[in-house]
Protein backbone atom coordinates (compact mmCIF):
# COMPACT_ATOMS: atom_id res chain seq x y z
CA UNK A 1 0.00 0.00 0.00
CA UNK A 2 2.85 2.09 0.91
CA UNK A 3 4.69 1.66 -2.59
CA UNK A 4 0.90 2.52 -4.65
CA UNK A 5 1.28 5.57 -2.83
CA UNK A 6 4.61 6.65 -3.43
CA UNK A 7 3.19 6.14 -7.22
CA UNK A 8 0.71 7.99 -6.90
CA UNK A 9 2.73 10.84 -5.45
CA UNK A 10 5.28 10.96 -8.35
CA UNK A 11 2.45 10.09 -10.95
CA UNK A 12 0.77 14.17 -9.55
CA UNK A 13 4.34 15.45 -9.18
CA UNK A 14 5.01 14.39 -13.27
CA UNK A 15 7.60 11.94 -14.55
CA UNK A 16 10.59 14.79 -14.62
CA UNK A 17 10.22 14.40 -10.60
CA UNK A 18 12.72 11.17 -10.38
CA UNK A 19 15.10 13.98 -11.93
CA UNK A 20 14.53 17.02 -9.97
CA UNK A 21 16.77 15.86 -7.56
CA UNK A 22 20.01 15.85 -10.07
CA UNK A 23 19.03 19.42 -11.05
CA UNK A 24 19.16 20.63 -7.38
CA UNK A 25 22.43 18.72 -6.97
CA UNK A 26 23.82 21.63 -9.67
CA UNK A 27 22.36 24.11 -8.18
CA UNK A 28 23.72 23.17 -4.97
CA UNK A 29 27.11 22.96 -6.12
CA UNK A 30 26.82 26.22 -8.43
CA UNK A 31 26.08 27.97 -5.21
CA UNK A 32 29.01 26.36 -3.31
CA UNK A 33 31.28 27.53 -5.63
CA UNK A 34 30.46 31.30 -5.29
CA UNK A 35 30.82 30.79 -1.80
CA UNK A 36 34.40 29.83 -2.31
CA UNK A 37 33.67 26.20 -0.39
CA UNK A 38 36.71 24.48 -2.08
CA UNK A 39 39.33 27.24 0.06
CA UNK A 40 37.19 27.37 3.26
CA UNK A 41 35.91 23.60 3.61
CA UNK A 42 37.44 21.21 1.48
CA UNK A 43 40.93 22.28 2.49
CA UNK A 44 40.14 23.13 5.78
CA UNK A 45 39.33 19.34 6.39
CA UNK A 46 41.32 17.05 3.82
CA UNK A 47 38.39 15.66 1.90
CA UNK A 48 37.64 15.61 -1.54
CA UNK A 49 35.61 18.07 -3.59
CA UNK A 50 32.29 17.26 -4.84
CA UNK A 51 30.93 15.87 -8.24
CA UNK A 52 27.73 16.82 -10.33
CA UNK A 53 25.69 14.19 -8.88
CA UNK A 54 27.49 13.49 -5.48
CA UNK A 55 24.67 13.68 -3.39
CA UNK A 56 22.32 12.29 -5.63
CA UNK A 57 23.20 8.73 -6.80
CA UNK A 58 24.37 6.42 -4.10
CA UNK A 59 28.60 5.84 -3.62
CA UNK A 60 29.38 5.43 0.06
CA UNK A 61 26.59 5.83 2.36
CA UNK A 62 28.94 6.11 5.47
CA UNK A 63 31.26 9.02 4.11
CA UNK A 64 28.14 10.61 2.20
CA UNK A 65 26.24 11.25 5.20
CA UNK A 66 29.44 12.83 7.33
CA UNK A 67 30.17 14.68 3.86
CA UNK A 68 26.50 15.70 4.07
CA UNK A 69 26.70 16.62 7.85
CA UNK A 70 29.91 18.80 7.82
CA UNK A 71 28.54 20.85 4.91
CA UNK A 72 25.41 21.48 6.62
CA UNK A 73 27.49 22.32 10.03
CA UNK A 74 29.45 24.88 7.61
CA UNK A 75 26.34 26.61 5.99
CA UNK A 76 24.52 27.01 9.08
CA UNK A 77 27.55 28.78 10.56
CA UNK A 78 27.84 30.60 6.93
CA UNK A 79 24.39 31.59 7.63
CA UNK A 80 24.68 33.32 10.88
CA UNK A 81 24.30 30.42 13.24
CA UNK A 82 26.06 28.65 15.95
CA UNK A 83 26.64 25.39 14.72
CA UNK A 84 29.61 23.15 15.84
CA UNK A 85 31.17 20.84 13.42
CA UNK A 86 29.77 17.55 13.63
CA UNK A 87 32.20 14.87 14.70
CA UNK A 88 32.30 10.75 13.67
CA UNK A 89 31.48 9.65 16.58
CA UNK A 90 28.60 11.38 17.09
CA UNK A 91 25.32 10.27 17.53
CA UNK A 92 23.67 10.45 13.94
CA UNK A 93 19.87 11.02 14.92
CA UNK A 94 20.89 13.61 17.41
CA UNK A 95 22.96 15.42 14.47
CA UNK A 96 19.88 15.02 11.88
CA UNK A 97 17.87 16.70 14.72
CA UNK A 98 19.86 19.22 15.15
CA UNK A 99 20.13 20.07 11.48
CA UNK A 100 16.57 19.96 11.13
CA UNK A 101 15.69 22.31 13.89
CA UNK A 102 18.23 25.00 12.82
CA UNK A 103 16.40 24.19 9.30
CA UNK A 104 13.09 25.35 10.86
CA UNK A 105 14.44 28.38 12.39
CA UNK A 106 15.29 29.69 9.02
CA UNK A 107 12.06 29.38 7.66
CA UNK A 108 12.82 25.87 5.79
CA UNK A 109 9.56 23.62 5.72
CA UNK A 110 10.75 19.81 6.60
CA UNK A 111 7.93 17.61 5.60
CA UNK A 112 9.54 14.02 5.33
CA UNK A 113 10.64 11.82 8.22
CA UNK A 114 14.80 12.51 9.43
CA UNK A 115 15.35 8.71 8.62
CA UNK A 116 15.68 9.71 4.97
CA UNK A 117 19.14 11.86 6.04
CA UNK A 118 20.88 9.03 7.40
CA UNK A 119 21.24 7.73 4.43
CA UNK A 120 23.74 10.54 3.13
CA UNK A 121 21.57 11.02 -0.59
CA UNK A 122 18.68 11.83 -2.03
CA UNK A 123 16.10 14.46 -2.64
CA UNK A 124 15.77 15.10 1.13
CA UNK A 125 19.47 15.85 1.41
CA UNK A 126 20.22 17.33 -2.07
CA UNK A 127 16.68 19.93 -0.54
CA UNK A 128 18.32 20.75 2.89
CA UNK A 129 21.87 21.35 1.37
CA UNK A 130 20.61 23.73 -1.14
CA UNK A 131 17.87 25.42 2.02
CA UNK A 132 20.90 26.26 3.55
CA UNK A 133 22.94 27.51 0.94
CA UNK A 134 20.47 30.10 -0.39
CA UNK A 135 20.14 30.63 3.51
CA UNK A 136 23.59 31.52 3.54
CA UNK A 137 24.10 33.19 0.44
CA UNK A 138 21.70 35.70 1.65
CA UNK A 139 22.98 36.94 5.47
CA UNK A 140 26.32 37.33 3.20
CA UNK A 141 24.11 39.63 0.88
CA UNK A 142 24.91 37.72 -2.43
CA UNK A 143 22.49 38.94 -5.26
CA UNK A 144 22.17 37.49 -8.35
CA UNK A 145 22.75 39.59 -11.26
CA UNK A 146 21.41 39.69 -15.31
CA UNK A 147 24.19 38.37 -17.56
CA UNK A 148 25.99 40.71 -19.73
CA UNK A 149 26.51 39.69 -23.51
CA UNK A 150 29.20 40.64 -25.38
CA UNK A 151 28.07 42.50 -27.86
CA UNK A 152 29.08 41.02 -31.30
CA UNK A 153 30.38 42.82 -34.31
CA UNK A 154 29.25 41.48 -37.65
CA UNK A 155 31.64 41.79 -40.46
CA UNK A 156 30.71 43.72 -43.38
CA UNK A 157 30.57 40.76 -45.86
CA UNK A 158 28.11 39.12 -43.31
CA UNK A 159 25.76 42.24 -43.49
CA UNK A 160 26.03 42.32 -46.86
CA UNK A 161 24.66 38.59 -47.52
CA UNK A 162 21.81 38.88 -45.25
CA UNK A 163 21.01 42.21 -46.66
CA UNK A 164 21.00 40.04 -49.97
CA UNK A 165 19.61 37.44 -49.13
CA UNK A 166 15.44 37.25 -49.46
CA UNK A 167 13.26 34.78 -48.25
CA UNK A 168 10.70 33.04 -50.35
CA UNK A 169 7.88 34.21 -48.42
CA UNK A 170 9.32 38.09 -48.77
CA UNK A 171 9.52 37.53 -52.86
CA UNK A 172 5.75 36.32 -52.94
CA UNK A 173 4.61 39.23 -50.33
CA UNK A 174 6.51 41.82 -53.02
CA UNK A 175 5.00 40.27 -56.18
CA UNK A 176 1.45 39.99 -54.43
CA UNK A 177 1.96 43.96 -53.24
CA UNK A 178 2.87 44.68 -57.12
CA UNK A 179 -0.24 43.13 -58.18
CA UNK A 180 -2.09 44.75 -55.69
CA UNK A 181 -0.76 48.36 -56.92
CA UNK A 182 -1.25 47.65 -60.42
CA UNK A 183 -4.91 46.54 -60.02
CA UNK A 184 -5.78 49.74 -57.91
CA UNK A 185 -5.29 51.79 -61.04
CA UNK A 186 -1.55 53.19 -60.14
CA UNK A 187 0.45 53.41 -63.85
CA UNK A 188 3.73 52.53 -63.74
CA UNK A 189 4.88 55.05 -66.25
CA UNK A 190 3.13 58.77 -65.48
CA UNK A 191 2.04 60.18 -68.84
CA UNK A 192 1.76 63.71 -67.43
CA UNK A 193 5.08 63.85 -66.49
CA UNK A 194 6.45 62.54 -69.96
CA UNK A 195 4.61 65.21 -71.90
CA UNK A 196 5.68 67.85 -69.81
CA UNK A 197 9.38 66.96 -70.19
CA UNK A 198 8.89 66.52 -74.07
CA UNK A 199 7.41 70.24 -74.26
CA UNK A 200 10.69 71.69 -72.20
CA UNK A 201 12.83 69.35 -74.95
CA UNK A 202 10.95 71.23 -77.84
CA UNK A 203 12.02 74.80 -76.74
CA UNK A 204 15.65 73.39 -76.51
CA UNK A 205 17.68 73.01 -79.71
CA UNK A 206 18.25 69.61 -80.39
CA UNK A 207 22.13 69.11 -80.17
CA UNK A 208 23.09 65.82 -81.29
CA UNK A 209 26.81 63.99 -81.85
CA UNK A 210 28.87 64.36 -84.69
CA UNK A 211 31.46 61.90 -83.70
CA UNK A 212 30.84 58.55 -81.63
CA UNK A 213 31.25 58.97 -78.10
CA UNK A 214 33.74 56.90 -76.64
CA UNK A 215 33.99 55.74 -73.07
CA UNK A 216 36.65 57.20 -70.96
CA UNK A 217 36.20 54.64 -67.84
CA UNK A 218 39.11 52.46 -66.62
CA UNK A 219 38.49 48.91 -67.31
CA UNK A 220 40.61 48.28 -64.16
CA UNK A 221 38.14 50.57 -62.19
CA UNK A 222 35.07 49.62 -64.12
CA UNK A 223 35.88 45.70 -62.71
CA UNK A 224 36.66 46.85 -59.30
CA UNK A 225 33.34 48.44 -59.00
CA UNK A 226 31.53 45.66 -60.40
CA UNK A 227 33.21 43.30 -57.75
CA UNK A 228 32.71 45.26 -54.64
CA UNK A 229 28.84 45.88 -56.21
CA UNK A 230 28.11 42.16 -56.43
CA UNK A 231 27.24 41.19 -53.36
CA UNK A 232 24.84 43.52 -52.89
CA UNK A 233 23.33 42.12 -56.51
CA UNK A 234 23.15 38.50 -55.67
CA UNK A 235 20.01 37.59 -54.66
CA UNK A 236 19.37 33.86 -52.84
CA UNK A 237 15.24 32.71 -52.01
CA UNK A 238 15.69 30.63 -49.02
CA UNK A 239 12.66 28.20 -48.93
CA UNK A 240 10.68 27.56 -46.12
CA UNK A 241 10.56 24.48 -44.43
CA UNK A 242 6.97 24.57 -43.65
CA UNK A 243 6.26 24.48 -47.30
CA UNK A 244 4.56 21.02 -47.72
CA UNK A 245 6.10 21.08 -51.40
CA UNK A 246 9.37 20.60 -49.59
CA UNK A 247 8.03 17.81 -47.31
CA UNK A 248 6.46 16.30 -50.35
CA UNK A 249 10.18 16.25 -52.08
CA UNK A 250 12.00 14.91 -48.98
CA UNK A 251 9.13 12.06 -48.77
CA UNK A 252 9.96 10.96 -52.54
CA UNK A 253 13.85 11.19 -51.84
CA UNK A 254 13.65 8.98 -48.95
CA UNK A 255 11.28 6.51 -50.36
CA UNK A 256 13.57 6.38 -53.26
CA UNK A 257 16.22 5.61 -50.53
CA UNK A 258 14.46 2.63 -48.79
CA UNK A 259 14.10 0.99 -52.49
CA UNK A 260 17.79 0.75 -53.28
CA UNK A 261 18.60 -0.31 -49.81
CA UNK A 262 16.05 -2.45 -49.55
CA UNK A 263 17.05 -4.35 -52.87
CA UNK A 264 20.71 -4.49 -51.76
CA UNK A 265 19.88 -5.92 -48.15
CA UNK A 266 16.98 -8.11 -50.00
CA UNK A 267 20.05 -9.86 -51.98
CA UNK A 268 21.95 -10.32 -49.11
CA UNK A 269 19.51 -11.89 -46.99
CA UNK A 270 18.44 -13.96 -49.39
CA UNK A 271 21.67 -15.27 -49.61
CA UNK A 272 21.99 -15.96 -45.98
CA UNK A 273 18.70 -17.86 -45.96
CA UNK A 274 20.16 -20.18 -48.16
CA UNK A 275 23.13 -20.79 -46.36
CA UNK A 276 21.11 -21.29 -43.38
CA UNK A 277 19.00 -23.39 -44.91
CA UNK A 278 21.86 -25.85 -46.33
CA UNK A 279 23.70 -25.59 -43.15
CA UNK A 280 20.37 -26.82 -41.17
CA UNK A 281 20.28 -29.70 -43.78
CA UNK A 282 24.05 -30.46 -43.14
CA UNK A 283 23.34 -31.13 -39.19
CA UNK A 284 19.69 -32.78 -39.44
CA UNK A 285 21.73 -35.35 -42.01
CA UNK A 286 24.56 -35.64 -39.94
CA UNK A 287 22.80 -36.04 -36.75
CA UNK A 288 20.51 -39.47 -38.43
CA UNK A 289 23.96 -40.65 -39.98
CA UNK A 290 25.22 -40.75 -36.00
CA UNK A 291 22.44 -41.71 -34.76
CA UNK A 292 22.29 -44.99 -37.26
CA UNK A 293 25.43 -45.81 -36.19
CA UNK A 294 25.58 -46.00 -32.19
CA UNK A 295 21.94 -47.20 -32.12
CA UNK A 296 23.54 -50.84 -31.35
CA UNK A 297 26.31 -49.11 -28.85
CA UNK A 298 23.71 -47.15 -26.98
CA UNK A 299 21.23 -49.95 -26.73
CA UNK A 300 24.01 -52.19 -25.20
CA UNK A 301 25.01 -49.25 -23.26
CA UNK A 302 21.42 -49.36 -21.89
CA UNK A 303 21.84 -52.80 -20.77
CA UNK A 304 25.05 -52.78 -19.06
CA UNK A 305 23.65 -49.64 -16.97
CA UNK A 306 20.38 -51.96 -15.99
CA UNK A 307 22.81 -55.20 -15.04
CA UNK A 308 24.81 -52.51 -12.96
CA UNK A 309 22.16 -51.18 -10.92
CA UNK A 310 20.58 -54.92 -10.27
CA UNK A 311 24.29 -55.51 -9.19
CA UNK A 312 24.05 -52.79 -7.00
CA UNK A 313 21.03 -53.79 -5.65
CA UNK A 314 22.15 -57.40 -4.50
CA UNK A 315 25.23 -55.75 -3.51
CA UNK A 316 23.10 -53.22 -1.44
CA UNK A 317 21.41 -56.48 0.20
CA UNK A 318 24.20 -58.22 0.66
CA UNK A 319 25.98 -55.80 2.43
CA UNK A 320 23.01 -55.49 5.24
CA UNK A 321 23.51 -59.07 6.06
CA UNK A 322 27.01 -58.56 6.94
CA UNK A 323 26.16 -55.34 8.82
CA UNK A 324 23.70 -58.05 10.58
CA UNK A 325 26.15 -60.48 11.12
CA UNK A 326 28.43 -58.29 12.36
CA UNK A 327 26.84 -56.97 14.82
CA UNK A 328 26.01 -60.84 16.35
CA UNK A 329 29.67 -61.63 15.92
CA UNK A 330 30.49 -58.15 18.15
CA UNK A 331 27.96 -58.98 20.82
CA UNK A 332 29.27 -62.67 20.79
CA UNK A 333 32.80 -61.79 21.59
CA UNK A 334 31.51 -59.51 24.64
CA UNK A 335 30.06 -63.12 26.00
CA UNK A 336 32.93 -64.93 25.61
CA UNK A 337 35.01 -62.23 27.35
CA UNK A 338 33.07 -61.73 29.73
CA UNK A 339 33.10 -65.87 30.26
CA UNK A 340 36.93 -66.06 30.30
CA UNK A 341 37.16 -63.37 33.38
CA UNK A 342 34.75 -65.51 35.00
CA UNK A 343 36.16 -68.76 34.01
CA UNK A 344 40.26 -66.97 35.28
CA UNK A 345 38.50 -65.45 38.34
CA UNK A 346 37.06 -69.09 39.25
CA UNK A 347 40.18 -70.61 39.09
CA UNK A 348 42.42 -67.95 40.76
CA UNK A 349 40.21 -68.22 43.68
CA UNK A 350 40.34 -72.53 43.86
CA UNK A 351 44.06 -72.29 43.90
CA UNK A 352 44.40 -70.05 46.63
CA UNK A 353 41.89 -72.11 48.57
CA UNK A 354 44.63 -75.14 47.95
CA UNK A 355 47.34 -73.14 48.98
CA UNK A 356 45.68 -72.30 52.14
CA UNK A 357 44.23 -75.97 52.88
CA UNK A 358 48.02 -77.20 52.37
CA UNK A 359 49.31 -75.26 54.82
Amino acid sequence: MAEDGRRGDEGERGPGALYQMFVTMEDLLDKLKLMNYEENLIRKNNVKALSRHYFALPTNPGEQFYMFTSIAAWLLNQAGRLFEQPQEYDDPNATITNILTELRALGGSVDFPPSKLKQGYGEQVCYVLDRLAEEALKYTGFNWKRPVYPAEEMEEEALIEDDAELTLSKLEDEMIEEAEDYEEGEPFLDLEVLKAQGQKMEGIECSKPEEILESTTDTAEWNLEVERVLPQLKVTIRTDNKDWRVHVDQMHQHKEGIETSLKETKSYLDKLQDEISRTLEKVSSREKYINNQLENLIQDFRATQAQLSEAKDRYQQGSGGVTERTKLLSEISEELEKVKQDMEEKGSSMTDGEKDSSC
